[in-house]
């Protein structure tokens, strides 16, 4: 009796010291990076009405909060210009001290198995990458493959040191995307969550509720066939990875996804929706950059790729504070996962060197379908970021026209004034035009920064 007495007395004490300690997240550990020039919130668990007393390194100033009555609290702190290493501590019953802390640029890198491909993968160059990759100012966080039917608090990881062990196997796109933006902003350090999933279409990656509000968006979600090698269900990888890590403040989000939801006519919906609820959750409008899906041979429709590819360009025009770079001249049409992953990122981080950080003053986008002209027999079409408009065989068969009946016949192409004038001796009125319209296309118009132009159709835009 005495014996189970004591083992009470001993499960107590250990049950309310396990309740009393202050505790983090995981996102907040030893080795992060914190967005520099920012107000960031930082949050954790203590028991209701602790004091909890955060004091960072940086500036020596304390900040004071109190636990609510479910045993949360959250502190928002301002970061400094970049820099580091620092400390914080945060004391309750307990001090917790997190170290070797830098404060720059921090990227959420998400999607598929195409943002998830490392080096160990087999991407080019990538032993010789991997054996130059020690770089104490870029850190990785990984998110790992969960699913959950509700939002959780938290989930497993810890970063890490960019070393050669550890980037062989983080998101080889957030690598080179992260060594580039070094090269213009200098000295600034530069954080990367990845939280990928191979084989995931777009849905499972938002609120469930985001999905099942949308009449269009669950039409298109209960065709989603049911996969062994990845959750197919709205919200699942949402709840476990990425609402954990929502209010961890970052500079903008990387998306590389799309191959999944091949077969979709209403993908720029619903990548669409998933940017718009990202940032509701983050009350943040931040950049979204993604890359456009390579040209892939896929199942039997002709035009199925081609169709994800159009609405991902579509997108630019719906969504605000969105960018897409093009591949298909670095992609393989045979292996759905091209290995130059290097140029991905580049593209990339030279998008965002010049959107978000203003340094860069470069082209870097390929030609995007503008509009089109009538003038009699001609189609002529007019791109933006066309500065240089050439062909890459210097004249082009991937241009179609079609006139009031709908169907396409090849057109004849020429460029003049950095627009391409279309003629087919078949269509002698056009109404319609569409470029690289094939699920293997690869563009082979491009501009003087030569980078490729997009598929397009100018059916719907």
């Amino acid at each position: 009796m005495k014996n189970n007495i004591y083992k009470f007395v001993f499960f107590l004490l250990i049950s309310s010291t396990m309740m009393a300690n202050v505790s983090l997240p995981n996102i907040f550990s030893d080795n992060m990076v914190l967005q520099r020039n920012s107000e960031v919130k930082i949050w954790g668990w203590a028991n209701p009405k602790e004091e909890i007393k955060l004091a960072s390194s940086w500036n020596n100033q304390e900040y004071k909060t109190v636990a609510n009555n479910q045993a949360k609290w959250e502190i928002t702190i301002k970061t400094p210009e970049a820099g580091g290493p620092f400390a914080i501590s945060i004391k309750g019953y307990n001090e917790v001290v997190l170290k070797n802390i830098l404060i720059g640029e921090v990227w959420l890198c998400s999607g598929q198995s195409n943002m998830e491909m490392s080096v160990s993968w087999g991407i080019d160059d990538g032993e010789e990458e991997m054996k130059n990759a020690t770089n104490p100012n870029i850190r990785f966080f990984t998110v790992p493959k969960l699913t959950a039917t509700s939002p959780q608090n938290n989930l497993l990881g810890n970063w890490t040191e960019s070393t050669p062990e550890t980037m062989k196997y983080f998101s080889a796109i957030g690598y080179f995307f992260a060594k580039r933006l070094r090269e213009d902003l200098k000295n600034v350090p530069i954080g990367l969550i990845s939280s990928n999933w191979g084989g995931t279409p777009a849905e499972i990656w938002m609120p469930e509720e985001v999905v099942n509000n949308d009449p269009l968006l669950l039409e298109n979600a209960k065709k989603l066939n049911e996969q062994e090698y990845g959750p197919r269900q709205p919200g699942r990888a949402y709840n476990a990875m990425i609402y954990p890590i929502v209010g961890f403040k970052i500079a903008g989000t990387l998306w590389y996804q799309g191959e999944s939801n091949v077969g979709s006519l209403v993908y720029d919906k619903t990548l669409g929706a998933l940017i718009t609820s990202w940032r509701k959750e983050w009350n943040d409008n931040f950049p979204f950059y993604y890359v456009q899906i390579a040209p892939f041979k896929t199942g039997s429709n002709n035009f199925s790729n081609v169709t994800v590819r159009n609405s991902q360009r579509k997108l630019l025009k719906e969504v605000p504070k969105t960018g897409m770079v093009v591949i298909s001249d670095i992609s393989d049409t045979i292996d759905i996962h091209p290995k130059n992953k290097k140029s991905v990122g580049i593209r990339l981080a030279n998008l965002a060197l010049k959107e978000t950080y203003k340094t860069n003053s470069n082209l870097v986008n390929g030609p995007l379908f503008k509009e089109v002209k009538i003038e009699k027999n001609k189609a002529i079409v007019s791109f933006d970021y066309a500065d240089g408009l050439y062909f890459k065989d210097k004249k082009s068969n991937q241009f179609e026209v079609a006139g009031s009946d709908g169907v396409f016949y090849t057109a004849e192409a020429s460029i003049k004034n950095n627009e391409v004038i279309l003629t087919s001796k078949k269509v002698s009125s056009p109404a319609k035009v569409r470029f690289a319209w094939g699920n293997t296309t690869q563009s082979d118009l491009f501009n003087k920064a030569n980078l490729p132009a997009s598929c397009f159709t100018t059916e719907g835009f």
